[in-house]
């Protein structure tokens, strides 16, 4: 993998980082294919109980497109009429959402500073998002007269309701930390010295925690946003009966008969 995105893994927890402070950790073509296979990786891996999804620097999470990039290639696309510039979504950012989404293991974004396009989008894609106190939030796309990618268009109305979506959709502007904690894009605010730590631990305790009930919880939930509850109640009988036959379950009754903390396995 290129080094603009870093990839380790340590005691169940793979940590995914995007590597180009000096550029904002912007997307370039490099760094798309390097994260799009980085979170492949970390979603296939039956190692990795849990994904920390972050960014080097202090100034952004990801301000979304390299602009600097696109400016050549759109150049190049009205050379030759080929039209392959935005066939990006379609190549990369498609493929990073859903790897993000449907990983069958939590997911925590922390997000250290700006998070603008498509970084809005891979943020929302997580299941948690702890917030540094400085970051911030655009949704970017109407800036440069494009409509939404990266999931935006689908996450974000059931993030903040439709009506908040149009709005900061139509209108792009600069979200506080304190405002996505309101509207419930940041589902912790914490200081920015104290970012990596607090993500570190909220995403080791998911690691550790029933692997395949976080699995089913997460598409319980995809599962309901667009399904009716008759059809819902049949999907959680059906993901109950798995999480129930799971070894972690068994761990977890006999650990709370005796009182003691259980130790999961992750199956």
């Amino acid at each position: 993998m290129a080094d603009t995105v870093l990839y380790e893994v340590s005691d169940g927890l793979a940590t995914i980082t995007l590597n180009r402070p000096e550029a904002m950790n912007a997307l370039n073509i490099a760094t798309k294919v390097a994260l799009r296979d980085a979170v492949r990786s970390a979603a296939d891996d039956g190692s990795v109980r849990a994904i920390l999804l972050t960014a080097a620097g202090d100034r952004a999470f990801c301000v979304g497109q390299d602009l600097k990039e696109h400016i050549g290639l759109l150049a190049s696309d009205r050379e030759t009429g080929s039209g392959q510039t935005m066939s990006t979504v379609r190549e990369h950012y498609n493929p990073i959402v859903r790897a993000l989404a449907d990983a069958p293991k939590p997911v925590v974004a922390a997000v250290n500073g700006v998070a603008a396009g498509a970084g809005f989008g891979f943020a929302l894609a997580a299941d948690y998002r702890i917030v540094s106190g400085t970051a911030s939030f655009n949704t970017s796309f109407a800036g440069v007269a494009l409509t939404a990618d990266s999931g935006v268009s689908w996450t974000l109305p059931r993030v903040v309701g439709p009506g908040r979506a149009a709005d900061l959709l139509l209108f792009p502007r600069s979200i506080g930390a304190q405002e996505a904690l309101e509207l419930g894009i940041a589902n912790r605010v914490v200081p920015a010295d104290e970012l990596r730590t607090e993500a570190e631990k909220v995403a080791v305790a998911l690691a550790e925690g029933p692997t395949v009930a976080y699995a089913a919880i997460k598409e319980a939930v995809a599962y309901g946003l667009t399904h009716s509850l008759e059809e819902t109640l049949e999907k959680e009988d059906e993901l109950q009966t798995r999480a129930g036959s799971s070894e972690d379950h068994a761990i977890a009754v006999e650990a709370f008969v005796n009182k003691e903390r259980p130790k999961y396995l992750g199956r």
